[in-house]
Order: structure tokens, then sequence, then C-alpha cells
């Protein structure tokens, strides 16, 4: 049996929306950060941000102004961490990726605690920029204005700047590849897009919480304006939010020293990732990634699984031709959503039948209180608990969120590392308007099965 000190498992995660009447009292992106830690803290059990041996960041695009971030969050919430970075650039596929980079730190026996996370404030910068300018905070679209910091490329000449100019480009190829009239691809996208807001809906922790037909999001309309052919703004991914997550994973032994309940361990599985060229018009085709698909089956074949032994996924969805591409990748099909998040069969049902009565807790929405400016504002970034998640009650085994997907449990195939790999998660040095690289990681949770935990420690290949 493989030494628990080198298996990696999830152990806390946390989630907050900001959401201030005035924008002068909202939390910048370090702050997210920090809020979210605290939150997965607590959902730990607290007192695990101080013994954290790494701190992993996604860069952040709301305040360029901010810099030595990784250095001031580790200061905010009390932490030495030996390792302490960013990411190169602000992408999709980051968190994944720094999951990976953080349980092969733990599989090495390098690191015995690790903390990722992420937050964008761009509602409030973009607020604020208006404010500042006397207009209207659409003209500050901070994704567009993040490309146009350095000197455009032959791509951002001709209008390929911001992700919405390049995705539809994918979409209108898919459609062709995929033998597809116009109402037919608008009708898959449409389909997938309105079980997302059924979930959505559900997620306390969702911006915006509205479940949405089909036909509301592919139809334009007053609300539904066109952005770019052939997608509505129900269709594309919305930038004016103010929103940190972040998560801490640890080796196996640390969690059972400290006494974590088993029913709360996710247990992560091996990950593998591709690299496509940076450039996208230095892509050979627009209907498929070959990097999301190498990624993909790759990280199923790591864990000795197929398609069918698939519960759930989170597939990356910015735009509907993402989880179009990876759907078809796992033959994942529309009638089954192709996201998790507090999902309340995600953890099966006989959890919701045992525990019943604590229900209303989990799903209670978050307090006003984070309305009521800068002092309340500042107590619950220091103690979030009350604000933001329920109070912890010990007989309930409510396990963490999963991370890419949940499946029926196997033994885990031996741990395989991939030498070359960090050098390419290093190369990237601007904005991607789509995923260059794609990054996979399966994962599951003891307590959906009466099987024993896997023996074998997670790797990234």
């Amino acid at each position: 049996m493989r030494d628990p000190a080198r298996i990696p498992v999830i152990v806390g995660v946390g989630q907050i929306n900001d959401r201030p009447r005035d924008p002068a009292e909202g939390l910048d992106s370090v702050g997210l950060m920090e809020a979210a830690l605290r939150l997965a803290d607590t959902d730990a059990g607290g007192g695990w941000l101080a013994r954290i041996d790494s701190l992993a960041v996604v860069r952040q695009v709301s305040f360029p102004g901010l810099d030595e971030i990784p250095g001031r969050l580790a200061a905010s919430i009390g932490a030495r961490p030996r390792l302490c970075h960013m990411t190169a650039s602000a992408s999709g596929d980051s968190p994944i990726l720094l999951l990976n980079e953080a349980v092969n730190h733990i599989a090495a026996g390098e690191i015995e605690c690790a903390a990722i996370v992420g937050g964008e404030a761009l509602r409030t910068a973009a607020q604020l920029a208006a404010a500042a300018s006397g207009d209207d905070p659409s003209a500050h679209n901070l994704m567009r204005t993040a490309t146009s910091r350095r000197a455009p490329s032959y791509r951002q000449r001709y209008g390929l700047t911001a992700p919405v100019d390049v995705y539809p480009l994918y979409e209108n190829a898919g459609r062709a590849a995929y033998g597809q009239s116009l109402v037919e691809a608008q009708a898959e996208s449409g389909e997938i897009w309105s079980r997302f807001s059924q979930v959505a809906a559900e997620n306390p922790n969702a911006w915006i919480r509205r479940p949405m037909s089909a036909e509301q999001i592919i139809a334009p309309s007053a609300d539904n304006r066109p952005i770019a052919f052939p997608y509505a703004k129900l269709m594309v991914a919305n930038s004016s939010v103010n929103q940190g997550a972040g998560f801490i994973v640890m080796s196996l032994a640390m969690a059972l020293a400290r006494g974590m309940p088993a029913a709360r361990l996710v247990y992560v599985g091996r990950g593998a990732a591709a690299h496509e060229p940076e450039h996208v018009l230095q892509r050979d085709r627009f209907d498929r990634s070959p990097s999301m698909a190498v990624s993909l089956r790759r990280t199923l074949e790591l864990n000795d699984l197929t398609s069918a032994d698939l519960d759930f996924v989170e597939l990356y969805s910015c735009f509907p031709c993402v989880p179009k591409m990876a759907r078809r990748v796992i033959d994942w099909p529309t009638n089954k959503p192709a996201t998790v998040f507090w999902r309340p069969d995600v953890r099966r049902q006989p959890h919701r039948q045992l525990h019943e009565p604590c229900r209303g807790q989990h799903d209670r929405p978050p307090s006003p209180g984070r309305r009521q400016g800068p002092a309340i504002r500042q107590w619950r970034i220091r103690h979030p608990q009350p604000f933001d998640r329920p109070q912890p009650h010990s007989d309930c085994p409510r396990p963490t969120c999963p991370v890419a997907s949940t499946f029926r449990p196997r033994p885990m195939p031996s741990a395989v590392k991939s030498p070359g790999w960090m050098r390419t998660t290093q190369d990237r040095a601007s904005l991607r308007p789509i995923p260059s690289s794609t990054n996979a990681m399966a994962a599951r949770n003891p307590a959906s099965s009466s099987r024993e935990r896997p023996a074998e420690p997670a790797s990234f290949q």
C-alpha cells in the first residue's frame, strides 16, 4: 500500500460573490482571493492556512496595478509557504493546472499542504473606471483592454482581439464539421446552456440564479442582444462579475492526523494536459481542439476509465463551442448537464435522504450583510463563515465539492510523472482568446461508494 503522506486529497473549498452597492466598497481581486481561502479553510475545519507549504494563484486582469499578489495574499492569510507563485496568464485551464501541480508536489513528498485560489473583480473595476471617466461601465471591457496593453498582433489588427471575437470561429467551423444546420447547432447550444442555468439556479454561489429554457437562451430579444454570430448575450461568458474561489489540498496522512472525516475527502486522480500553438491563426483548424482531445482521452486512460464510467463531468464552458467539442470527445449526451457545481444529487441521493434535517443549512442563501458597508465587509473577510457559509455541524458528513469529474471508483493505477510538462506551463505570456493548453483531472469521493479508498497516489502526465 502506498504511503498516505503521498496521496493527495481535497479537504476544503470556498467561493464568494461580492455585490457592493457602492463600487468603492467592493473587494479587489486580492480581497476576493483572501475571502475565498478563508471560506475554504472554514470548510476544512479551520487552522490550515498558516500551515500551507504552497500557495498558487491564478493571474487576475481586473486590477493591472496590483503587484506581488502571491506574497501579499500569503501575508493577509497569515501563511509563509515555501512555494508561492502565480500563473503567467489568466486562463480557464489554470485552476486544474495548478491542482495538477500541487498534487504532483504532494505525491513526490515535496509538500504536505497547498492552497489554490483565483478571483476577478471585473464588475467593480469597470464601475470604478466608469465613475472616474463619467461614462457607462459597459465602455470598460477589461477582457478586451487586457490585450491592448501590448502592441497589437496580426490577428488583433483584424479584429480578433477578445475571446468573443475568436470563439465564434470554432462555433461556425464546428457546425460545418458536425453536419448541422444553423437551427440544429443553436438548438444544441440552447440545450447545454439551459441545463447549466438549471444547475446554477440551485447553486447559492452562482452569480445569476435564474433557470432559462433553451428557446430563451438562443432567441434574440431586448435583453438578449446579438453579440458575435451566432452568439447572443445569454450564450457567452459573463465577465461582469466579482467572484473568487479557492481550495485546499493536502496529503491523506495530514488530513487523517487532524481527524478529518473520511466522508469529506475528495481523492484526486491523475490528470493530463496538451499544448497547441499559442497564436490562434497558427492552428490548423477550428472545428476541434487537439489539446482538448488528448487531455480528456489521456485522463480517462490514466485512471483506467471509459466515458461510460463517468457519473458527472465539469466541462470548461466559456462559450458553447467548447463543451460541444468536449462532449463529442467523451461521448457526453446533451440531456445530461455538463456541470456539477452544487447539484443537490451530486453526492447521490442517500446523503440527501439521511440528512434532510440539516439540508436547509447547506442551501441557505448568502446574507444581505455583505452590503452593509466597509466595517461589515472587513469583518466578513476575517470571519467569513456567518455570511457566506453555513455553520459546520458534526452530524452531517457533507463532502467537499468535486473537481473536474466524479466517477465510480476503481483502484488507481500507479503514478506516472512527465518531466517535460512544467516547461509548457511557463511559456504562456498572453491572455489567450481560446486555451492553447487544456488540462483535465479526475476525482472521486469515497463516500459515494462502499469500496475501499485507492491505494495509489495521484499524479499528472
